[in-house]
């Protein structure tokens, strides 16, 4: 069905022809292109150490074998950490001082996707010039596997009381806040991996009642396991009927969060990041970071808190380069990403859960009355295709002259922000499609802005 190559990793449906779909051959390729690239880039003569974790798909147990197999038939050692979380991974990458590592999940696509997402020494997701470099080596074939006595060996860890602690840890995690407010939490893991590292966190914080929904770590998504309000109707009915303060869900790799109040409606999954942001802010001052796709209700917190908000281009290693660059005390995505420095460098719903929990208890609030202190604005998402011979960046250097009188940024695509709304024009990398992302006061003021860019592009593609 697909096969699709980034500089983030590869993904693709299990099955099929190689080179066409994530196939057993494929994947082998791919791992030894990564492992040539870690050998390169460290230059070191000793054994490379690569950690390895899984969400819970059903393809996973199999996906880990080859993986696994790979990396040790290409010499290096392998900690391999079986179901874990995109952040545990992460964090187990720098906890081992180890070369790298690979995730091998497909975050919030279907079932029959995998992928794998590959990491620094850091743990953090390799940069453009470095996936490139592996998707080249893995097109030339360009890898060598070792003799029987240069093999490398495998040890299995669990991280998870490790990520849990290190979230207790955090000094704006306030535990003792959390358990007296005695809250109810209920949790939607799309029976991942979330599954089994989410009510454990909830217990350690000292959470009163825990009402788990969807948390048998089989990988038998009950629902489209992207956490968006309209694969959530059901979780929304199940806290309406369950009496909890609030319902955290996750992706199935937990590196998303998305937030039901008490009420069954929806905190809305860009104001995740806003909530914490304004948490954080509270008690470190200090700058903010959103992708350009991300609502301006961020930017909005972090003027009212006397700090400085800065955009980055869509992808979590670009939002990440630009809190370095800037200092950022906290940022990450509008999708539910919340990337906390003093935690690591990179989306993490564990921290965003102890984060959120320790601000919806000093505020004394319930959920959908916390959510209301915020500025209410509204995303309207679209795309529009186009033929395949159409210039895709003609068109946007286009629409950026006809709005030069307004505020425009093109550090990825075309963002222009008018007096209270916005929009932000991006092409595809993988097809001949514009997304348009735009927000407003108001839904019907977010898809008019999108339907008036949408008629303008129509309009220059001579269509």
């Amino acid at each position: 069905m697909a096969l699709i190559k980034s500089i983030s990793g590869i993904r693709g449906t299990i099955g099929g022809p190689p080179g066409e779909n994530l196939t057993p051959l494929d994947l082998v390729k791919f791992t030894a292109a990564y492992l040539t690239w870690v050998k390169e880039s460290r230059e070191v003569n000793r054994k490379l150490k690569i950690v390895v974790g899984r969400d819970a798909r059903i393809s996973g147990d199999m996906v880990n074998s080859l993986v696994s197999g790979t990396l040790m038939g290409m010499g290096a050692d392998v900690v391999n950490l079986g179901l874990a979380s995109t952040p545990t991974t992460e964090i187990a990458v720098v906890a081992e001082s180890a070369d790298g590592g690979i995730i091998l999940t497909a975050s919030h696509n279907p079932k029959q996707w995998n992928a794998l997402k590959l990491l620094n020494s850091d743990g953090e997701f390799l940069n453009d010039k470095e996936g490139k470099i592996v998707l080249e080596i893995a097109g030339n074939e360009a890898f060598t596997f070792s003799g029987v006595d240069d093999l490398g060996h495998q040890t299995m860890k669990d991280y998870t009381q490790y990520h849990i602690q290190h979230v207790l840890d955090l000094a704006l995690v306030d535990v003792e806040a959390i358990k007296s407010r005695k809250f109810t939490v209920a949790i939607d893991a799309v029976n991942s991996v979330g599954g089994i590292i989410v009510p454990e966190l909830l217990k350690a914080l000292g959470v009163d009642r825990i009402v788990e929904v969807n948390c048998v770590p089989d990988g038998h998504f009950p629902h489209n396991p992207e956490p968006v309000p309209e694969n959530l109707t059901g979780t929304s009915q199940i806290v309406r009927d369950s009496g909890v303060d609030v319902c955290f869900v996750v992706d199935p790799d937990v590196d998303r969060l998305a937030i039901i109040n008490e009420d069954g409606s929806m905190f809305n999954e860009e104001y995740t990041l806003v909530a914490v942001a304004d948490y954080v802010l509270s008690h470190t001052k200090g700058n903010t970071v959103s992708n350009l796709s991300s609502s301006a209700a961020l930017r909005d917190i972090t003027v009212s808190h006397g700090c400085e908000y800065n955009p980055s281009a869509v992808g979590e290693v670009n939002v990440t380069t630009q809190m370095k660059a800037t200092n950022a005390v906290i940022g990450g995505e509008g999708n539910g990403g919340v990337i906390y420095p003093a935690s690591h460098y990179g989306r993490d719903s564990m921290v965003g859960i102890g984060l959120f929990l320790s601000h919806l208890a000093q505020s004394g609030l319930k959920c959908s009355e916390l959510r209301a202190t915020y500025p209410d604005y509204t995303i309207s998402k679209n795309k529009i295709e186009l033929t395949p011979d159409i210039d895709v960046d003609k068109i946007l250097i286009r629409i950026k002259e006809m709005y030069q009188n307004e505020k425009v940024n093109d550090i990825d695509g075309v963002r222009i922000d008018f007096t209270n709304e916005w929009v932000h024009l991006r092409k595809s990398n993988t097809e001949p499609i514009i997304r348009i992302y735009s927000e407003s006061k108001s839904a019907e003021k977010a898809n008019e802005l999108a339907e008036r860019i949408i008629s303008d592009i129509r309009l220059i593609a001579g269509n």
